[in-house]
């Protein structure tokens, strides 16, 4: 039996995801100077998917 097209794995599907994971946030606020260690991780500010 053949598995449902939703079903498949992320990477088969190419699609970019519109929603980053926190350490994703934090990795581009990191890299603007927007946060540094020590800061809360909860009510991040909003980031753009990178291109």
């Amino acid at each position: 039996m053949s598995q449902h097209r939703s079903l498949r794995a992320t990477s088969s599907l190419g699609a970019k995801r519109s929603v980053l994971k926190r350490y994703e946030r934090i990795e581009i606020l990191r890299a603007k100077g927007q946060w540094k260690a020590g800061d809360r991780v909860t009510g991040l500010r909003k980031t753009t998917p990178p291109v």
